[in-house]
């Protein structure tokens, strides 16, 4: 097979495969992040277009969020179950049906059907998740530098690409963006068939920075969603990691993702440059979570999370004060964007240190549901609050509160020694 003919050339190269396998999935990432990011962009088009509000169209993507994150607990099982490479490919089929769906759509109920629940759906099965397993699987050395890597890729992929979104729509309409996404996908989509593979022992390696004489890893233990869930609910650290994750999803994709565009063009800025500081954000943010895995690996992630989340928040309270205009709002950008999700790499170490390495995919996978029920929330909230009251403000200040919360809650996570504390209830 090709992967197995690359796998032992770049061996003798002395390059490990694990690379290629991270590389194919920094790509898959930042492409379905893209198609999940899209819609805050096409909001406005789609208002003219079929003269819904925003409430309306923020209902249907508030449904998208909820399932990208329902259905990463259970896409960590899956992945242990039927493999990476599966999952995957049939990800990618179901984002590609989804948006190429919509462009027949002409009632509420069908950017429903697309938007929200097949995307969310396959969108939900490439989610944080698989970053997490394919560092777990693949990497022993330079696992939190992946980690970083890959949770850059999902949240700049949100980002990146709604410059050429923008334009697209104002130029061509909003059909010819989501032809642009459906291409991208198909692209992404023959790189997994040829190179992805679901561990090491595939092409006769293993994990990158393993002995060449350590054990092969056991056989790989099916993890029940619910049963994880029922077991790890009894844990107060669970509990802080779902709040503050939901808090983050909340100040992130459903707020700033979904209704930046629609809050700049309040204030008169054109959608095109709107998006142009969102990618900003997206180039600051890939650079910031980078660092966040770097950092996560030297430094208490509890007090890290407790800087991002204090920072996140001054930038939400003083963003409805700032000038918007490109140079008013590039200072937001930057501050904001090195902030955007370096969240989850201090998150995902914490999940790890509590509940092991065997079930932190999973426990991550119900951690990351917080994350999207938050965004989900906001972005359902947001669009009433704009409907009803003519104005973002009330949301934004609503978030950057919110974040002032997670930081305390960060901070009040128990740590013994090097392990963080279990509290179980009685």
């Amino acid at each position: 097979m090709l992967a197995t003919r690359v796998a032992a050339a770049l061996e003798r190269r002395q390059v490990h495969y694990g690379w290629v396998v991270a590389g194919v999935t920094f790509v898959v990432m930042l492409v379905t992040a893209s198609a999940l990011g899209a819609p805050g962009v096409l909001m406005p088009p789609l208002e003219q277009e079929f003269g819904w509000s925003t409430a309306d169209i923020s209902g249907a993507l508030a449904l998208r969020l909820v399932l990208f994150g329902l259905i990463a607990p259970f896409a960590a099982s899956l992945m242990i179950r039927v493999g990476l490479k599966r999952v995957v490919v049939t990800a990618l089929l179901l984002i590609l049906a989804g948006l190429a769906l919509s462009t027949f759509m002409s009632a509420r109920w069908h950017l429903a059907a697309t938007w929200g629940l097949i995307v969310g759906v396959g969108s939900g099965m490439t989610a944080m998740v698989l970053g997490a397993t394919v560092a777990a699987r693949w990497f022993t050395k330079r696992r939190g530098l992946v980690i970083g890597l890959l949770s850059a890729s999902s949240a700049t992929g949100q980002l990146a690409f709604l410059p050429l979104i923008a334009s697209l729509s104002s130029s061509s309409g909003w059909r010819s963006a989501i032809f642009l996404l459906t291409g991208l996908l198909t692209v992404v989509l023959v790189l997994v068939v040829l190179f992805m593979k679901d561990r090491p022992s595939d092409v006769g390696q293993r994990a990158y920075g393993d002995a060449a004489d350590a054990p092969l890893p056991p056989a790989p233990v099916m993890v029940s969603p619910i049963g994880t869930l029922r077991e790890v609910s009894r844990s107060k650290t669970f509990w802080a990691l779902f709040a503050t994750f939901f808090i983050c999803g909340a100040s992130t994709n459903g707020l700033v993702g979904t209704h930046f565009v629609s809050l700049c063009g309040d204030h008169g800025m054109i959608a095109v440059t709107a998006a142009s500081v969102l990618a900003m954000m997206g180039i600051f943010d890939f650079i910031g979570t980078v660092g966040s895995g770097w950092l996560s690996d030297r430094y208490d992630a509890r007090k890290l999370l407790f800087w991002y989340y204090g920072l996140r928040g001054l930038s939400l309270l003083y963003l409805p004060y700032a000038d918007f205009s490109l140079q008013g709002l590039s200072p937001f950008a930057v501050f904001y964007g090195l902030d955007w999700i370096a969240t989850v790499p201090p998150t995902l170490k914490l999940t790890t240190d509590t509940f092991g390495r065997e079930k932190a995919g999973v426990v991550f996978g119900w951690v990351f549901m917080g994350h999207q029920l938050g965004a989900a929330s906001i972005a359902w909230t947001a669009g009433i609050i704009r409907t009803t009251l003519e104005t973002y403000m009330p949301a934004f200040m609503l978030a950057g509160a919110l974040c002032m919360v997670a930081a305390v809650v960060a901070l009040r996570i128990e740590r013994v020694g090097s392990r963080v504390a279990v509290p179980v209830a009685a």
